[in-house]
């Protein structure tokens, strides 16, 4: 049995046939759903309106201390960043300002300013001079780069149009990393030379490595196009394209969210001024709301815990008084039905009486007169020694009997009628039953077949009962079959308490709309064709006073399967019991 039969309230399948014009009040599935939404919604929009707004504040919040946090640290970081480049183009133009351009072409002049430019601020890799042809006359440092033209340089060419220059990080003919910082100098005669330095990369990366980035974060610098210009934790080494879009150009610090496939993104940036570099700092937003998750778990938590006890205390209390609403109904149309049935059970046992009164005069006619032609075969020796003659009275007097049978369950419809048990075998009262269809089947050419599976124990039944049982359902699937169809009948032990009978046809089969009326009393589907509907309703009765039960399965246009499971031993205590002898 399913949770949902347990819990069921009385109500929920109750459809009131005789509400008349009023049926929308004794409809209490739709007053209990009314009853229910609208406590419900009473009760839960208060409380679903103030978490939703508190969810959203916090979550506002958060996010806004998220974004407040990484724009400062870009900001710092900006600042520091900007200060190491503008220290050192400072210190290159205090050279070429307190130094003229003899003594910048002197080697071993260069030679002492490289020595003091790294002893004093570090990072200086090598230091040239270069003329306006692009002609680098003078150089020192640890490569060999005097003598190399930079005229078709590009940042050459920007140089000369901006009178300072701070390069991307390139490769350049040492095909080592590193940027540039020039100045040019401007000479009396309309030339110019410029000043030209490289930094060290390594000290220019460990001033971001020396930055702490929360959520799984990461630092660096990326030029304008996309080229990461320092190494990156997550996205690359230096030169690497980076994988994300480089953010639109701003004059201050900016923070976006943005997302790779996979992972929202928090991004601050910061374009460094006079500098092809963006600074970007990425932050990995699930990391970041970490400390946002657990107090939402705690607040969802809440609000289902909240949102739950409401439900049941509304629940619980809808449903009892709507039961008990239907309860006092329920006794009106109870006390109402009583007084309808019993006018209807006796309307109906004069009916039966009437009927059988009828059926039984001739058939008491018929079997004395039975009885009177075999006793006239008897008076002569040839006719009493032919056993077909002697045979098909007895067939008529036990004919007579059966039906004498029938009419008292048609009187059993209206009053109780005690059950007789005997040994019976099954199989044998089938084929009894199939005796009296044989020529039916044979003139419209059904197949007929019984199958006995294994073993099968005699039961202890109403032999008429089951002949009436099997006889109304073979003739209904005659009924449902056209001519040259399949009946196919099947026993077989069930368990060790019950046999079970199969009857199943190929005929039209049972709409699915019907399936849920075939055994109330007067409900035929051969309406206008000789069905009065008793016939499945009867049986059903039959099949419960032999202490078993009955399913069924039908396909439309393919056929039924009726299924009937019978004790092995009718005890009206209840109790089992275990002996079932063998039939042979």
């Amino acid at each position: 049995m399913s949770y949902w039969s347990m819990l069921k309230p009385a109500f929920w399948d109750h459809t009131d046939v005789a509400a008349g014009p009023h049926k929308h009040l004794f409809n209490f599935r739709r007053i209990w759903k009314s009853a229910v939404l609208l406590t419900a919604l009473v009760a839960l929009a208060p409380l679903l309106f103030m978490t939703a707004i508190d969810y959203n504040v916090s979550q506002k919040a958060i996010e806004a201390d998220i974004h407040y946090q990484t724009a400062r640290l870009v900001s710092n970081t900006r600042r520091s960043i900007s200060f190491f480049l503008s220290e050192r183009k400072s210190a290159l133009n205090f050279i070429d300002k307190d130094n003229s351009y003899a003594v910048l072409s002197d080697p071993l002049r260069m030679t002492v300013l490289l020595d003091n430019l790294k002893k004093g601020f570090g990072g200086f890799t090598d230091l040239g001079v270069i003329d306006a042809n692009g002609l680098q006359h003078t150089y020192v440092g640890p490569y060999n780069l005097g003598g190399i033209v930079y005229s078709d340089q590009d940042w050459f060419q920007a140089l000369k149009e901006s009178g300072a220059y701070i390069s991307e990080v390139f490769l350049g003919f040492r095909q080592q990393p590193h940027l540039v910082v020039a100045v040019k100098h401007n000479l009396p005669n309309g030339g110019f030379y410029v000043l030209r330095a490289s930094i060290d990369m390594q000290q220019f990366n460990e001033l971001l490595a020396e930055v702490e980035v929360s959520g799984r974060g990461d630092i660096f610098l990326v030029s304008r196009e996309g080229v990461l210009q320092t190494p990156s934790r997550f996205y690359g080494r230096a030169l690497d394209r980076l994988p994300l879009e480089v953010p639109a150009f701003s004059d201050k610090t900016q923070v976006v969210e943005t997302r790779l496939p996979a992972e929202p993104l928090v991004v601050g940036y910061a374009y460094l001024q006079d500098t092809p570099f963006v600074l970007m700092v990425v932050k990995q937003k699930t990391e970041l709301m970490k400390g946002w998750d657990a107090t939402r778990r705690q607040l969802v938590a809440f609000l289902a815990i909240s949102v739950t006890a409401i439900l049941l205390v509304v629940l619980g209390v809808s449903t009892y008084l709507v039961n008990q609403i239907f309860e006092a109904d329920h006794r009106r149309v109870t006390a109402l039905h009583r007084v309808e049935y019993a006018n209807k059970m006796a309307s109906l046992g004069r009916l039966s009486a009437g009927v059988a009164h009828e059926i039984n005069n001739p058939l008491a006619i018929i079997n004395e007169k039975a009885g009177l032609i075999k006793d006239l075969f008897m008076l002569q020796r040839s006719y009493a020694e032919d056993p077909k003659l002697i045979g098909l009275a007895d067939a008529i007097i036990y004919s007579v009997e059966r039906c004498a049978k029938i009419t008292q369950r048609l009187l059993g419809f209206a009053r109780h009628v005690d059950s007789k048990p005997q040994q019976v075998n099954i199989a044998e009262v089938i084929n009894e039953v199939l005796g009296f269809l044989g020529k039916e089947a044979e003139y419209r050419s059904i197949t007929l077949s019984v199958d006995a599976l294994g073993e099968l124990p005699c039961i202890e039944s109403d032999r008429g009962r089951l002949q009436e049982i099997f006889l109304n359902l073979i003739n209904n699937s005659f009924a449902a079959m056209s001519n040259g169809g399949r009946l196919a009948i099947t026993v077989r032990r069930a368990d060790t308490d019950f046999i079970a009978a199969t009857v199943s046809d190929n005929g039209c089969g049972i709409s699915e709309s019907d399936m849920k009326r075939i055994f109330e009393p007067f409900f035929s589907t051969k309406t206008g064709k000789g069905g009065t509907g008793l016939g499945l309703s009867i049986t059903y009765g039959l099949i419960q006073e032999l202490g078993g039960s009955v399913s069924v399965h039908s396909e439309v246009g393919k056929g039924t399967e009726f299924t009937v499971r019978l004790p092995v031993k009718m005890n009206p205590s209840g109790e089992k019991k275990n002996e079932s002898p063998t039939c042979g």
